[in-house]
């Protein structure tokens, strides 16, 4: 195959993941509501620069350079599609560096393959619809990873250094990464001088990141609703990785066992030498740390999915060479003789024999599997002659063999591969489809403003429990216009923090000492007996409802309930009834405690 038709190949394998998923990622983009993450993108992203630096010296700094770009997104328009828009584009941005991976490491088709096999993960679709920095945490992780290829190829490695310190500031926790990297040039046995190499980018990458963790370090309050993985999580990711059910997860494990147990699978930057230290080291250091001190979450190592997607289709890239050779074919080079892999090799290719004896004097070329050496050196085809002698007498001689049919087995081959992805995308179209909804998300602000705006009357009294609460007062103002936020002391923004800062429980007591009636919105876990909060403002809430008030109405939408508490004295100077809402949501009831 000639270098231009080469590279065409190669660029179809790379734009039809990206083609993909930027239709998959686009469908159903706009759901008709934000949730709780993505409203702290969409009201802080909302707020000046300067509103935003302050912000982060007290809280959200993992997520400061991200909230900086959204800021410049939302300027455009505010709105969801908008809001959303970046995480399509990083996610459309990694499926097309996944299949360059798989060209660069294997071949073209290996890539389209491996491409197309992210773009159809329901794990990917899920971050490529969030209005978070995740799918670009992924895609930056993604580059970094075929940067650090080349890097090893031909000794440049500040894009890598630049690249990655990007990525590390966007997600810290995207620095496990330098542990995979490391892995994988040891697997492929690099000299010194690529170590060296990558240590001083490591080490300016490290430099780059550390005041961002000092600073995060002392917010870590942020994450302390989580827990300590233990199997169950294990479990959970491997199948957000390989596949939701047994239909998809068993042929892509085998694939994996086939990639990775191989012959030559080590052998230099190979497939599973740079794609299981990619899958399994970050995930496996997190969950680690995260038995002393919790910090593991499936989303903060969603960039290492891209090597299950590898392995897949280096493992299908190797059985269907097998069952070449078991039906009398011969395989093709990688990627029609150029060398794509960038790695390192530490035994040269041996020749091939002919399998018939030759006339002594007749010359035969030889052919070599090409092979990648250190600082890009291109493999040698050797040709071994002899003294010419006089053709056979009879015989007339062989004609050159055309590469018409070998390329139209590699192309059949790619295609089967393509067919099958698309039985994969037919397993879990359900779950893409329900993730396109809002119900699929743990909360709708869109929904609980418009409940708000359609029960509650202007002018009347509201607190929030717990106050990040006031996440959809933020997100949704159009509700909450012209209520009375009764708790509330300085405005988020004026403030330089998520939710506001909030009076005292002696204030709160004060102000809430004068009302008949008052609008609690809070989250179910709050409004149960046993809930008690940290906060000394939510405590007093809690205890003035309980000892002074009792429920008159409640309304619950999506694990959000709006109740109504009235005073037993003032009961008949409050409004007789509350308008209910035309779902008919309403439960009523006498004297019952949050």
């Amino acid at each position: 195959m000639s270098r231009s038709a080469v590279r065409c190949t190669e660029r179809v394998a790379v734009l039809v993941p990206v083609a993909v998923m930027v239709a998959l990622g686009l469908w159903g983009l706009d759901r008709g509501g934000i949730w709780r993450d993505e409203a702290a993108t969409f009201q802080v992203a909302r707020r000046s620069p300067a509103q935003i630096w302050r912000m982060l010296h007290h809280v959200d700094a993992v997520h400061g350079l991200y909230y900086l770009l959204m800021h410049g997104v939302l300027a455009l328009q505010p709105g969801e599609v908008l809001l959303r828009l970046p995480s399509v584009c990083g996610a459309a941005a990694t499926a097309g560096l996944v299949a360059a991976l798989g060209s660069r490491l294997c071949r073209p088709r290996v890539g389209l393959w491996a491409g197309l096999l992210y773009a159809v993960t329901p794990m990917v679709g899920h971050y490529a619809q969030e209005g978070r920095s995740y799918a670009l945490v992924a895609a930056g992780v993604a580059g970094a990873t075929l940067l650090l290829l080349r890097a090893v190829r031909d000794g440049s490695w500040w894009p890598y250094g630049l690249v990655l310190a990007v990525t590390c500031v966007l997600h810290e926790f995207a620095v496990l990464v330098l542990l995979a990297h490391a892995c994988a040039l040891a697997l492929a046995r690099v000299p010194g001088r690529v170590w060296r190499g990558w240590a001083r980018a490591a080490g300016a990458v490290a430099v780059v990141l550390l005041p961002l963790a000092l600073v995060s370090r002392g917010q870590s309050a942020q994450v302390a609703w989580l827990t300590p993985p233990n199997g169950r999580s294990v479990e959970r990711l491997l199948r957000e990785f390989a596949g939701p059910s047994w239909a998809v997860l068993g042929p892509c494990l085998v694939l994996m066992a086939v990639a990775v147990l191989g012959p030559g699978a080590r052998r230099g930057l190979s497939p599973a030498g740079v794609a299981l230290p990619l899958m399994l080291v970050p995930p496996a250091v997190l969950m680690a740390v995260s038995r002393v001190s919790p910090l593991y979450d499936d989303r903060y190592v969603l960039y290492s999915l891209a090597g299950a997607p590898l392995l897949v289709a280096a493992g299908a890239d190797r059985v269907a060479g097998i069952l070449r050779r078991a039906a009398g074919a011969t395989p093709p080079a990688a990627g029609g003789g150029r060398p794509y892999a960038a790695g390192v090799v530490a035994r040269g290719p041996a020749p091939l024999v002919p399998r018939r004896p030759v006339p002594h004097g007749t010359a035969v070329a030889v052919r070599e599997r090409p092979e990648v050496c250190v600082s890009g050196t291109r493999p040698v085809l050797r040709r071994l002659s002899v003294p010419r002698a006089r053709a056979v007498p009879g015989r007339r001689p062989r004609p050159p063999a055309s590469g018409a049919q070998p390329a139209r087995r590699r192309h059949l081959g790619a295609l089967v591969g393509a067919v099958l992805v698309c039985g994969a995308l037919a397993v879990q179209f359900p779950l893409l489809r329900a993730d396109r909804r809002a119900a699929n998300r743990p909360d709708d602000l869109a929904a609980v403003s418009a409940a708000v705006g359609r029960t509650v009357r202007p002018g009347e009294a509201v607190l929030f429990l717990p106050s990040l609460e006031r996440r959809s007062a933020l997100a949704y103002p159009a509700g909450f216009r012209g209520i009375r936020d009764v708790a509330l002391d300085v405005p988020a923004a004026e403030d330089g923090t998520l939710y506001g800062r909030e009076v005292g429980p002696r204030e709160l007591r004060r102000r809430l000492g004068g009302l008949g009636y008052v609008w609690v919105i809070g989250e179910q876990y709050a409004l149960r007996p046993s809930w008690t909060p940290r906060n000394a403002t939510d405590r007093a809430k809690l205890a003035v409802v309980r000892e002074e008030f009792v429920t008159r109405a409640e309304y619950v939408h999506r694990g959000v309930t709006l109740r109504l508490y009235v005073r037993p004295r003032s009961t008949r100077e409050s409004r007789s009834a509350p308008p209910r809402p035309a779902s008919g949501s309403a439960r009523r009831g006498g004297p019952a405690g949050p």
